[in-house]
């Protein structure tokens, strides 16, 4: 008799999350009371929205027109020939409006904000690039705008602290704690608890309590969608690879989902290895994270043995955050994304190669993806092909990387 085989259920992404905002044991709603009926309202106007064509279609025009969408895929014939395997193609979100993939996902929200009749946007950010989208869409629509940041990272990212003021965002800089993403999250939470009833939290990442980890997603989709398009207009097929950087993991779940009932597609998302995996020298939240709860949802978490929050460290302020999305989570149990990480001397090698090979100045965390997709292109065979998303350009890392390279500019 033959060993009868245990047949995990087939893949339904579509069905994800379900109603209470569920990945499996990820995700949920973890917030103070207060914020109760903002979540539900903001679902409701989502689910609304979603389904009407007006809104899509408005959503359509802004990333098309304002945007700058769709983004070129772009063969990378010098780093495929420096690499000596697989294919390289760039998905080129460095190419919108404002620098990166964030863009997309603040014209959604906003259009959806001013759905709701809201008149005032916060929003959190790292790099700055969620914040320049935000404080771009605001300026469009005639929104206040407050964006929260970390001290640490309005230091390390002031073009971008001044790219925001420019457009009329005020930019709050936070002191608390180790003054980077996860503080500035904090402080944007409080903000919206006091000033709930008038003002919408454009969430920058697929993270947090539901909707915000499906919404980001959905307006996040068009990156992955365009990729299949393109990528069979100029080879006929899928790719054997597909390569993003994940901190939060907004632009790796928009550029994956499409592809994630694709069995013969492999997707891998790279985390911040820092310094190296030791405590408080990275942002690998898959090497040695933990199940829990932070900023509204559950998922993984660098936490201590008493659940404290582990300092992070990471070259890039984007991915340099203690939790990952709760759908990376999900995806990661069921062996259907893989992650792998970079540490900061790679990706400092990287980015000046990129932009020596390429005339393509990357944006550090972008960088991440770009180093182990080096590697695997070199491990693969010259007949196989692999997409790396680019999502977002590196002018607001240039002041920072050549002080680490101990150039004077």
């Amino acid at each position: 008799m033959p060993t009868a085989v245990t047949v995990a259920p087939p893949l339904d992404r579509l069905s994800l999350p379900d109603a209470g905002g569920h990945f499996g044991r990820y995700g949920g709603v973890f917030v103070p009371e207060t914020l109760m009926t903002a979540l539900e309202e903001l679902g409701a106007a989502y689910d609304a929205a979603r389904k009407d064509p007006a809104f899509q279609g408005e959503l359509r025009a802004q990333l098309k027109h304002f945007a700058g969408r769709p983004s070129p895929l772009y063969f990378a014939e010098r780093l495929t020939q420096h690499c000596g395997g697989a294919k390289i193609y760039l998905k080129r979100e460095d190419t919108l409006h404002t620098g990166a993939h964030k863009i997309n996902n603040a014209l959604g929200q906003a259009i959806l904000a001013k759905r709701m009749g809201k008149q005032r946007i916060i929003a959190e950010t790292g790099a700055g690039q969620h914040g320049v989208a935000t404080a771009a869409v605001c300026a469009k629509f005639g929104f206040e705008c407050v964006i929260y940041m970390g001290a640490v990272d309005m230091e390390r990212q002031a073009l971008n602290v001044f790219r925001m003021r420019l457009m009329g965002a005020e930019v709050r800089g936070v002191e608390a704690g180790q003054k980077t993403l996860k503080e500035a999250i904090n402080e944007a939470m409080r903000d919206w608890v006091t000033n709930v009833r008038g003002t919408h939290y454009i969430l920058g990442s697929a993270l947090g309590s539901h909707p915000y980890p499906m919404m980001v997603r959905d307006f996040h989709r068009v990156i992955g969608q365009e990729t299949r398009e393109q990528i069979l207009a100029a080879e006929g097929r899928l790719p054997d690879e597909m390569i993003a950087c994940v901190g939060g993991g907004s632009n790796a779940i928009g550029f994956f989902f499409d592809f994630l009932e694709e069995a013969n597609v492999r997707l891998i998302g790279v985390e911040a290895g820092g310094r190296g995996i030791r405590r408080g020298d990275h942002a690998a939240r898959f090497e040695g994270g933990k199940l829990g709860v932070l900023q509204g949802c559950k998922t993984y978490i660098l936490q201590d043995t008493d659940g404290q929050i582990e300092l992070t460290h990471s070259v890039s302020a984007g991915l340099d955050y203690a939790a990952i999305g709760p759908e990376h989570a999900f995806y990661r149990d069921r062996n259907r994304i893989d992650y792998a990480y970079a540490c900061d001397d790679e990706v400092l090698e990287v980015f000046q190669l990129c932009s020596r090979l390429e005339g393509i100045i990357p944006a550090l965390e972008s960088t991440h993806a770009l180093v182990h997709g080096l590697k695997r292109a070199k491990q693969m065979r010259k007949d196989e092909i692999l997409v790396i998303n680019l999502s977002g350009r590196g002018d607001k890392d240039v002041n920072q990387v050549a002080k680490m390279l101990g150039v004077k500019l």
